[in-house]
């Protein structure tokens, strides 16, 4: 992969990275709720879920969903369920207490894997892995150096964007001691994360 290319790369998933999406709410909601660390955890989820995403792209499976529409349908329609259910979890869930405690935390596992869930099912990677991606693989080239450094750089990107909004959450949360401006927010953040998807869907169609 040249030099030009890669920063090309940089650049697309930069800002995607620091676009307010899914994704985005996911961690923002988490790190409000139950503290940065665990946080990290729906943000690992959401990086492990994009190497699927790369994967399909690298082999060009993504391609197949332009000769299935109804299979590439039927998936956004279940991304949207799921966001919906996350964003109304959000928007009428558990206030955060301002004094956070680690055993509060759902498992491990469990944070994590809500990552995986909504990264695999969003609607959004479809524009980045399915429409975008594709055209900075270079068939010349041989396939797996170019995947790897994708992986890497991608990988990084998200965790670093992820973990930027992860960090603002914790003061946020020290600004909206009242619960009301509290609810507030997480209503925010519910719509923020239902109409992001939406709009891939209709932006994909």
């Amino acid at each position: 992969m040249s030099v030009d290319v890669w920063l090309a790369l940089v650049a697309l998933f930069f800002v995607g990275g620091l676009t307010p999406g899914p994704a985005v709410m996911l961690v923002l909601a988490s790190s409000f709720r139950y503290g940065f660390k665990p946080a990290l955890l729906p943000a690992m989820g959401v990086a492990s879920a994009n190497v699927i995403w790369l994967l399909l792209a690298a082999s060009g499976t993504a391609v197949l969903f332009e000769l299935y529409p109804t299979a590439m349908f039927a998936l956004k329609i279940l991304g949207l369920v799921v966001l919906l259910w996350m964003g109304l979890s959000t928007m009428f869930g558990p206030l955060p207490s301002l004094d956070v405690n680690a055993d509060d935390a759902p498992r491990r596992s469990r944070l994590y894997a809500k990552g995986v869930l909504l990264q695999i099912t969003s609607p959004m990677p479809v524009v980045y892995f399915g429409m975008l991606l594709p055209q900075f693989f270079d068939a010349d080239l041989a396939l797996a150096p170019q995947f790897f450094t994708m992986l890497v750089t991608i990988t990084l990107l998200e965790m670093f964007g992820l973990s930027v909004y992860a960090a603002g959450a914790q003061w946020i949360k020290r600004l909206l001691r009242g619960p009301k401006a509290a609810r507030i927010f997480n209503v925010l953040i519910g719509i923020i994360m239902i109409t992001s998807g939406a709009w891939a869907v209709f932006a994909t169609t």
